[in-house]
């Protein structure tokens, strides 16, 4: 069990090994609430997928990848 400390601002830095056993990067979301007397903290899954950028999207792709997805959702 790790300890962490409150800053002043009511900040806590989640330690490492808790971060890499649940895979949270940076910007990932997090709910927080109340259970009984321990603060909960839980990986919000995103429904949207994660693309690895490799080359730069042209201006056509991003067009099509927004039809694309707005048609997915909303058919």
């Amino acid at each position: 069990m790790e300890k962490v400390k409150v800053t002043r601002n009511y900040q806590v830095t989640i330690p490492s090994s808790v971060r890499n056993v649940l895979g949270i990067k940076e910007g990932d979301i997090l709910e927080v609430y109340v259970e009984n007397d321990k603060i909960v903290m839980k990986k919000v899954e995103s429904k949207r997928p994660r693309i690895k950028i490799e080359k730069l999207m042209t201006i056509e792709y991003i067009e099509e990848s927004i039809e694309r997805g707005m048609h997915e959702n909303f058919s």
